[in-house]
């Protein structure tokens, strides 16, 4: 479908899409463009692929390319949401975690929300053929699922990023979105704030054996973490909890 018009004011900014290891140049190429068309251009890889950046790349932008110019490239998904304040994962199979699960709609509500209230937000996408791991979503406050036909919701990285974006560009049209007013001079804590928080308490919480059966380790630190990602936490909400795991975990002289 053509659409193409270079003498309009395109529109930019936006979430960043986070997409973990991406395994195709064309996969990345296609998702480019549907970025593109919905106003989007900030673009991070998670440990892309050796090779992805090539012609097919380029060609299956169609024109969207300057946004691959300035794409980050991050080791670790940690890395890249580390300055992230609100994070969305998009996933089509059940988690064991308890976080609240949006239509695509309903997600770019309240992106808009938190984007009015100053908040940067960022959406992760997965590998077409596995899509993302539990410890990737436990970075997320929610889940983003598109309600589709059940007896076949497969949906390719290019259709996922377009369905989520085109949701995020009309919100944007109709100016519906409340704003989560930040409170008292406060800001949402990014996701490097809440790491360290979740590290303090981690390493208190092995001190004290609470953590020390290690097979279930893994699944109760992201229970753990999952609880405070739903929470929404401010900055001075990150301080306060930080210094009561603290004055908690002091010896008594």
């Amino acid at each position: 479908m053509a659409g193409t018009d270079s003498t309009q004011t395109p529109a930019t900014g936006g979430p960043a899409i986070v997409l973990i290891d991406a395994q195709l140049g064309e996969n990345v190429g296609t998702a480019v463009r549907a970025m593109w068309n919905c106003g989007l251009d900030e673009l991070r890889l998670v440990n892309p692929r050796e090779g992805w950046l090539n012609e097919k790349t380029v060609a299956t932008t169609a024109g969207a390319d300057a946004i691959l110019e300035k794409t980050k490239i991050y080791a670790t998904t940690e890395e890249a949401v580390s300055d992230l304040q609100h994070i969305f994962a998009t996933t089509a199979r059940p988690r064991d975690m308890e976080k609240p699960v949006f239509s695509p709609r309903e997600a770019a509500q309240r992106m808009r929300a938190a984007e009015g209230s100053g908040g940067k937000i960022g959406i992760l996408f997965g590998p077409e053929r596995a899509g993302l791991t539990n410890d990737d979503v436990t970075f997320a406050e929610a889940i983003v699922e598109v309600p589709l036909n059940p007896a076949f919701a497969s949906l390719n990285l290019a259709q996922a990023v377009l369905l989520i974006g085109y949701e995020w560009f009309q919100a944007g049209r109709v100016q519906r979105a409340a704003s989560d007013a930040s409170r008292d001079g406060t800001r949402p804590a990014t996701q490097a704030e809440l790491l360290d928080l979740f590290r303090h308490l981690e390493g208190k919480l092995d001190a004290c054996g609470f953590l020390r059966v290690q097979e279930k380790r893994p699944g109760m630190v992201r229970n753990i973490r999952n609880i405070f990602t739903r929470a929404g936490l401010t900055d001075r909400e990150v301080s306060t909890l930080r210094g009561i795991v603290t004055g908690l975990t002091q010896r008594k002289d």
